[in-house]
């Protein structure tokens, strides 16, 4: 009797540890099958880890007919892509490679779970970029470049002994989304990530991910040759140079003979690189090419390049890379940020998407939240992706998207990529919160078919996170739909752009100017506010980068009449009491848009608490107390810009918004704990 009692108690105390919900399962939540496909129904030929796992999924979460995987080399044009045809007795998935039957696998996974119709389906995909890769801002010490959800995933002290079970968790849910390419290391790279040691943990990394379809890139510091090989300089034009870096690579793949290859930030914010020695972008990647050539090795070289100049910032990757164009070797892609300044909320496409015509060019986004209120705020980001992805560059006359353009069905590239700087730690929920679980989602359905609509991408992941009730997908889903237009509005509304305070990136300091600091690291610099108006003149009369985008842009954005009303700010300098086309002035229109922004966050934590039947307890306060956050930061925003803004407008806030609740001294005085924010 005594024992029965504590089986009772230990019983009970289950559902407090064992069974809480941390949201660590992310949208891979098949439900396990008791009674599913018996070993038999699964029909394949050849023995593969790939098409092992395959199995392995359909096994225990399969609760529909029998599947056959047919590996079909004819379906090599399809690159990671499959078919799928369906009928009431079997599925049958068929792909040019075991990668792409996994896929394929996952994609009638993600139809059950959404509970779409399987028995009748004929699917043909082709990823939309051959290079589908996150970027990870991870530095070797475990801490995480503006990462918000704990230390880097990455245990570099224990490996290669010691491997955590969360490595192939992290395999399996980027192969669930088509992500097949993982830098594992930040663009400001550490040496020492190329010294033997460190290779050998990498390679233990890249054997567990292989199987998921995953290759590994590094990011790479150029002045490796000099601090690790003690060499006199890394000029990339001295020979020396070029036989450490050769041998480097072989040294590399030897260890992993299907190493992606290299990711280089150089020249940039005080990273190293060959201008050092007087030599070019160009020069430098070039030589890095060479040697990862004979292995089938890439180099990803960014042109995130600005420096202290006079010269508007907005301008000057593209003044520094355009003369490059046809310079470089056929094995490197221009990694291009999808703007022209640094991951705001709102930008107009990067100028450079288009204008280098003979140069292989991949966007990349930013799924951790630096911008946007780190893993705080909810702000469903695949409005912001399809946004540029959708802009017409016009480079090859219309409908040359920035999609088009960088996924070679406008240009022949030797090279098709997406990159998207990773939101992921070691958080148990991965990402810091359950909505920017949504982002890294996005992010990989994106890569894989950059046509698809934010409202089905945001629709799967609502559906595969909680539950498929409608009561909780439709406002849900309008919730994350209208979110980023949202964080726009409360931050930085009609183009204004880098107002943040300095350094960390999170709440606002229009006013920030310090002595002696660099211009274009200054909020005073993007906005340049005075009596007269507000806005950054880039327009002919100004700093001119109207001129860098392709007619009719050039036109458009430059006159001040056509410019459209979400980038005033960014291309003209207007006057507060300018007419704007609803007929408010500037300035009215601003302090209505922050308002606005206020009104729409509250109305998500209404719209959420009204979700507490739907959701489990952990997520639903989880998500409640983060919306709590959000509508404080949103005040702070509001009420900064617009008492900030006002000692220049010298006009009333319209009496008809909420009055501000702060006083500007005190806002000024607010010095954040960032460890609080992260």
């Amino acid at each position: 009797m005594q024992n029965y009692r504590v089986y009772i108690i230990i019983f009970l105390l289950f559902p407090l540890s064992f069974f809480a919900e941390d949201g660590s399962q992310l949208w891979l939540r098949f439900p396990n099958v008791k009674n599913g496909i018996s070993a038999d129904k699964i029909i394949s030929k050849g023995k593969n880890p790939t098409l092992e796992i395959a199995k392995k999924e359909l096994a225990t979460y399969w609760q529909g007919q029998a599947v056959e995987l047919r590996t079909d080399k004819s379906l090599k044009y399809l690159k990671d892509g499959y078919t799928i045809k369906s009928s009431l007795e079997k599925v049958i998935i068929s792909a040019g490679k075991e990668s792409g039957l996994l896929y394929g696998v996952y994609h009638i996974l993600r139809l059950q779970q959404t509970k779409s119709d399987v028995n009748h389906l004929n699917i043909t995909e082709k990823p939309s970029y051959d290079v589908r890769i996150l970027n990870h801002w991870d530095n070797l010490d475990g801490s995480v470049e503006r990462g918000y959800a704990g230390k880097s995933l990455w245990k570099w002290e224990d490996l290669p002994n010691t491997i955590s079970p969360r490595y192939e968790e992290y395999a399996r849910a980027n192969a669930s989304i088509g992500i097949n390419s993982v830098v594992l290391n930040n663009v400001n790279a550490s040496p020492n990530m190329l010294r033997t040691d460190y290779l050998q943990k990498v390679k233990v990394l890249a054997d567990l991910f292989r199987p998921y379809g995953i290759k590994v890139y590094l990011s790479v510091n150029f002045s490796s040759p000099k601090v690790l090989g003690g060499l006199e300089n890394s000029d990339p034009l001295n020979k020396n140079v070029q036989n450490w870096w050769k041998d480097k690579a072989s040294e590399v793949y030897k260890l992993i003979p299907d190493f992606g290859g290299f990711l280089v930030k150089a020249n940039s914010e005080g990273q190293p690189g060959p201008q050092d020695y007087g030599r070019t972008h160009a020069d430098g990647a070039n030589m890095m090419a060479d040697v990862l050539k004979p292995f089938g090795g890439i180099v990803m070289w960014r042109a995130f390049v600005y420096s202290p100049s006079k010269e508007d910032r907005a301008k000057q990757a593209y003044l520094e890379f355009l003369p490059l164009d046809g310079k470089f070797r056929d094995n490197v892609i221009v990694q291009i940020k999808n703007g022209p300044i640094d991951f705001q909320p709102r930008e107009p496409f990067n100028p450079l998407f288009g204008a280098l015509k003979k140069t292989s060019e991949m966007a990349e986004f930013q799924i951790t939240q630096e911008y946007l209120g780190f893993s705080n705020h909810l702000v469903f980001l695949a409005p912001l992706f399809k946004e540029t992805l959708e802009s017409d560059t016009y480079a090859d006359g219309k409908g040359s998207t920035v999609a088009k353009i960088t996924d070679g069905s406008v240009r022949n590239n030797n090279i098709t990529a997406l990159a998207g700087v990773a939101n992921i730690g070691e958080d148990a929920n991965w990402t810091g919160s359950i909505f920017a679980q949504a982002n890294w989602y996005a992010f990989g359905r994106l890569a894989w078919n950059h046509e698809l609509s934010s409202e089905q991408i945001a629709d799967e992941w609502i559906k595969m996170t909680f539950t498929d009730n409608q009561k909780l997908v439709n406002p849900v889903k309008e919730m994350m739909l209208s979110s980023r237009e949202t964080a726009v509005d409360y931050m930085m509304p009609l183009g204004l752009h880098h107002i943040f305070a300095f350094d960390h990136h999170y709440g606002p300091e229009p006013w920030g100017n310090i002595p002696g600091g660099r211009p274009d690291w200054m909020p005073v610099y993007y906005h340049k506010a005075d009596e007269n108006g507000v806005g950054f003149d880039r327009t002919k009369s100004g700093s001119d980068a109207v001129s860098q985008y392709f007619h009719p842009l050039n036109t458009t954005f430059g006159n001040i009449e056509t410019c459209p009303e979400n980038l005033l700010l960014w291309f003209h300098h207007v006057p507060w009491n300018y007419k704007m086309k609803d007929g408010k002035t500037l300035w009215e229109e601003l302090c209505f848009k922050y308002d606005s922004g206020v009104k729409n966050v509250r109305e998500y934590q209404k719209i959420w608490d009204t979700m507490e039947p739907y959701v489990d307890t952990e997520r639903f306060k989880h998500v409640q107390s983060k919306l709590k956050i959000q509508s404080k930061d949103a005040v702070w925003w509001k009420d900064a810009c617009l008492l900030y803004f006002q000692t220049f407008s010298k006009m009333p806030i319209p009496y008809d918004i909420e009055r501000p609740v702060h006083e500007l001294d005190d806002l000024k005085k607010i010095k954040l704990d960032l460890k609080h924010h992260n």
